[in-house]
């Protein structure tokens, strides 16, 4: 879920003479004086002035940072029912560990913006409201605010609200509001929501209609480089599905997401590598990229990486590094490390023999139905 947003627009044009002052010092770029005029105007009750010398308190601008002569200067043009300066002012609630209740006076803000249809006060209204964040959990009123941001376009509020329809968090699942909403904000090139909507139509019905809407919403995402979708993407290139298999494609985009340190795609472009599926063989690269799965506990890149130590391809052959990988991915359930670990132990290959060690690994490897783990037990 999409987490809060902060401030929004701050420096906004006024119509007090004062202000007027101020707005050809900053075209400028004379803070000092800028601050000066907005003092001026903000006594005389500006508050659009009051605003704008609020925020350049609170973000320092032209002026010593002081969050206290901000919340006071947005508190102003708040009470005045100003709603940026009640949503600035939430977020200064919000954020400021040292306030007491000031999660409870941020939603009183934001309520009071969100009320005024501000999109951003919406949204992290609704947040608030999904969280319990200074307030009582409470998902469909989340609901009703995710929606009424989610109605100005407000992209975050899309995806969030899309993702409760589609897990029926706090809400009976919709799967077609999800849809609805995930389409928004994948319209809007969010690339979560891409990817999420991309999952929903390669797993709705198996309709080859669909596994092409599936290609087309992986492929936006992928070429924003969400690794996960740059993942899935290889897969539907590697199979031929919803398009029609390219194996280079595929090693493309499992190289895409590799990159990124994605473990699955580590692996698949370790064994593309191994095979020559789509590129030359090369299994110099096909250790190096299981070596960079099996790092970061993908077992099945641990057991592979465990073969080539062990028959010595395209690396020179080393036996206790092939135990080693074998008990990694072993201890993770992987049946055949399990079955080959135990043949380690049973016959001393490379380390020291254990027949007790060797039949709980066939017996583990056997528990998962390996029957040539079965056979070695009935030895």
């Amino acid at each position: 879920m999409k987490k809060l947003v902060s401030f929004g627009v701050s420096i906004l044009r006024s119509f007090s003479n004062y202000a007027n002052q101020y707005k050809k010092i900053f075209q400028q770029k004379n803070h000092n004086k800028s601050v000066y005029w907005y003092t001026k105007a903000a006594k005389q009750g500006d508050i659009k002035a009051q605003i704008n010398l609020a925020y350049m308190y609170d973000k320092g601008e032209g002026v010593k940072q002081n969050k206290r002569k901000a919340l006071f200067w947005y508190t102003k043009a708040a009470e005045k029912d100003h709603f940026l300066a009640q949503y600035n002012l939430a977020v200064m609630y919000c954020e400021s560990e040292g306030i007491k209740q000031g999660k409870q006076k941020a939603v009183y803000w934001y309520t009071k913006a969100a009320e005024q249809g501000y999109a951003n006060a919406q949204y992290n209204l609704a947040y608030m409201y999904a969280e319990g964040e200074g307030i009582k959990q409470d998902k469909q009123k989340a609901v009703y605010w995710y929606t009424k941001a989610a109605e100005q376009g407000y992209v975050c509020a899309q995806y969030n609200l899309a993702l409760m329809y589609e897990k029926g968090n706090g809400i009976k699942q919709d799967k077609t509001k999800a849809i609805y909403w995930y389409t928004k904000a994948a319209e809007q090139n969010d690339s979560n929501a891409q990817f999420n909507l991309a999952i929903i139509y390669f797993n709705i019905d198996g309709l080859e209609q669909n596994k092409q809407k599936a290609f087309f919403w992986y492929t936006k995402a992928a070429e924003q480089g969400d690794s996960k979708a740059q993942y899935n993407l290889a897969l539907m290139y590697c199979n031929g599905e919803g398009i029609e298999q390219d194996k280079q494609k595929a090693v493309y985009w499992y190289t895409k997401a590799a990159e990124q340190n994605d473990a699955e795609a580590q692996n698949n472009l370790a064994i593309m590598y191994y095979f020559g599926e789509g590129i030359e063989q090369d299994k110099l690269k096909a250790f190096f990229w299981y070596t960079k799965a099996a790092e970061q506990g993908h077992p099945r890149g641990q057991y592979n990486l465990a073969l080539m130590y062990c028959n010595g391809e395209g690396i020179e052959q080393d036996k206790l590094k092939a135990f080693f990988w074998f008990t990694k991915a072993a201890e993770q359930g992987h049946l055949r490390a399990q079955y080959n670990l135990a043949l380690m132990y049973k016959y001393g290959d490379g380390i020291k023999q254990n027949k007790f060690l060797a039949k709980k690994y066939f017996q583990l490897a056997c528990d998962q139905g390996f029957e040539m783990a079965c056979d070695e037990l009935r030895k």
